[in-house]
């Protein structure tokens, strides 16, 4: 017990846990977004198509048994929810890159300033 308590409580594994608790809800909400906002209108604009809806039967449903079918409109929705996920990180991700190189220009400033400074020269 004493070494899970060990292994849990280090930092790491902490931000590791709560990213992925994150990215789980995150998920859910960019498919929501997916399926209940961008879908619908999307469907209207090309005839009152429900994506969802889209399949291709290999087999009708017979009494007990169900259909087999390819759910194409399923994957669509998939496919579009991969491509705002990826998105959405990929400005997260910019955003940070960002940030970390305004920090570096800043610290670079400081210090080049500081050297001034110490060799006595004045503005």
């Amino acid at each position: 017990m004493k070494e899970f308590k060990k292994f849990i409580s280090r930092r790491n594994e902490i931000d590791m846990a709560v990213g992925l608790i994150l990215a789980t809800y995150f998920s859910a909400i960019i498919k929501s977004l997916v399926n209940d906002v961008i879908m619908p209108p999307v469907g209207i604009l090309i005839g009152g198509v429900d994506f969802a809806d889209l399949k291709f039967i290999i087999k009708e449903s017979q009494g007990e048994v169900a259909e087999v079918a390819i759910n194409y409109g399923i994957f669509i929705n998939t496919i579009i929810t991969f491509l705002i996920v990826s998105f959405a990180i990929f400005i997260v991700i910019k955003i940070q890159q960002n940030q970390g190189d305004i920090r570096k220009k800043r610290k670079g400033f400081r210090r080049s300033t500081t050297n001034f400074q110490r060799a006595g020269v004045s503005n």
